[in-house]
């Protein structure tokens, strides 16, 4: 968290955003995935301007619970003064204490992107669901807040111009944009209508477009002619046992085993998935249930 701060920009975390998705997946399955359409709405995270702080912060800690499905979770939220936007005690529960920065106490707008933050770290710790390491863990947290609904309020607590920056999270705006849009490209759910703050509008486009590119990358039906060409040149050397691996690492593609089989990562949750190399076939990821209409 920061005011002033400079903002790091780009995709430099997109590994660890993709094994996260897998990781989702795998851990909560397609079908609970989505029982997840709709997103936390604005209407549930906004402040009248009399609203108590100390009142209001848990009427929208209550909003994530339900959101995220921990009905039996009780999140008390206090404000202290500290670097971070806010922290979270992961115990046995059923309490959860939350401390948030004291500015939030007058920024209230943005005290749902902390607490979608925060709650879904809870959310993360009664899974069982982690990662290795203290940056991939919380790159985990925003992914899945951001994927299942509640993180697009992160994306809108960016601001930026001459005098002021803020930004929320771990993700860079144009990562949290990203996963934005393979959420959208899921459920069919726009966010962009409620964002508040013109850069993150920005942001959520420069991942949306990287997300379509996903769905444009060889054997996928929607590569470019580019990109198909030189995917068929790399198949005609695997066919004559000359393809070197590594080759295609931009593209993603793989081929192995006789007879000829190629691998590629699914475009929705990013397991990999292996077909036979014999023309125009659909695939099915056995992961995230997604069918994929392939030219291999």
């Amino acid at each position: 968290m920061g005011t002033g701060v400079q903002v790091q920009h780009g995709f430099p975390h997109l590994e660890t955003v993709r094994n996260s998705i897998t990781a989702l997946y795998r851990r909560l399955s397609q079908d609970t995935v989505r029982t997840f359409p709709l997103s936390v709405l604005p209407v549930d995270v906004a402040f009248a301007e009399d609203e108590d702080p100390y009142l209001g912060v848990q009427r929208v800690a209550g909003a994530m619970v339900r959101h995220l499905r921990l009905p039996d979770a009780r999140m008390i939220v206090s404000f202290r003064e500290m670097r971070h936007a806010g922290s979270v005690e992961l115990a046995a529960g059923p309490e959860y204490f939350i401390e948030l920065n004291a500015r939030f106490k007058s920024h209230r707008r943005d005290i749902g992107a902390a607490l979608a933050h925060e709650v879904t770290h809870v959310y993360l710790h009664r899974l069982g669901l982690e990662m290795p390491g203290t940056r991939d863990n919380e790159i985990l947290t925003d992914t899945v807040a951001a994927y299942l609904g509640a993180g697009w309020l992160l994306l809108d607590a960016y601001r930026e111009d001459a005098l002021t920056t803020q930004k929320l999270g771990y993700l860079t705006p144009e990562e949290f944009g990203y996963v934005l849009a393979k959420r959208a490209a899921v459920f069919g759910e726009d966010p962009s209508p409620w964002f508040t703050s013109p850069r993150a509008y920005d942001a959520y486009a420069q991942g949306a477009g990287l997300a379509r590119r996903d769905e444009r990358r060889p054997p996928l039906v929607g590569a470019g002619r580019l990109v198909r060409h030189r995917y068929v040149r790399d198949r005609r050397a695997a066919g004559h046992g000359s393809w070197v691996p590594g080759g295609p690492a931009a593209e993603g593609y793989a081929f192995e085993g006789d007879p000829l089989r190629v691998s590629f990562a699914c475009p929705v949750c990013f397991q990999r998935i292996r077909v036979p190399v014999r023309g125009r076939l659909r695939a099915r990821c056995g992961l995230c249930g997604s069918v994929l209409e392939c030219e291999t």
